[in-house]
């Protein structure tokens, strides 16, 4: 049962439109620095009503149009390029983690589970260590500016590699067996 309060209630909605002013200020600022030009956003304190530039920063900011004798990349370059990325990046981990973790699991190979620990300690190896390191890598490779460049990299996964294995592991033996025995 819901006991009616009038001032808890009060306090609840009161903390709720604080959350909710704390979580929409910085989106307004936003929105109304789109409505100004440079300029105007550049000096003095911070405009807190929308101005006439909407559209014209909108063009600019989508099409690439900067200013005089310059140019920008428009966004619709960078989204199609996050996009190209995601997918590259996307296939190449869950192919590579699928066959890894699929020859870890249903192969027996001398020293399957070494492999299998010297991936799952890549975990443990944070990302600013293998900056450098892979930069150097794939500069020598000649990737620079490229797509290859870009994702492969970031294509090999520990995590996907050991998520794969635990999913086959859960697979019993029964269902192998008649999966061999209808030809799979």
């Amino acid at each position: 049962m819901v006991e009616n309060r009038p001032l808890l209630n009060l306090v609840t909605h009161a903390i709720l439109i604080l959350g909710v002013a704390i979580v929409a200020l910085p989106i307004w600022i936003t929105f109304v620095a789109a409505t100004h030009d440079e300029v105007r956003m550049m000096q003095g304190p911070i405009p807190v009503l929308p101005g006439s530039y909407f559209w014209e920063n909108l063009k600019q900011t989508f099409w690439g149009s900067g200013l005089e004798g310059t140019q920008i990349t428009p966004v619709w370059r960078m989204l199609l390029n996050s996009l190209v990325m995601a997918l590259m990046i996307a296939g190449g981990k869950i192919a590579i983690s699928l066959l890894s973790a699929f020859a870890i699991v249903y192969f027996k190979f001398p020293f399957r589970m070494v492999f299998f620990w010297m991936i799952f300690v890549t975990l443990m190896l944070p990302v600013e260590v293998r900056i450098i390191p892979t930069y150097e890598v794939v500069a020598s490779l000649g990737m620079l500016n490229s797509y290859w460049g870009l994702t492969v990299p970031l294509i090999a996964s520990a995590t996907a590699t050991f998520m794969f294995r635990q999913v086959f592991l859960t697979v019993s033996d029964e269902m192998l067996e008649s999966a061999r025995m209808d030809g799979a």
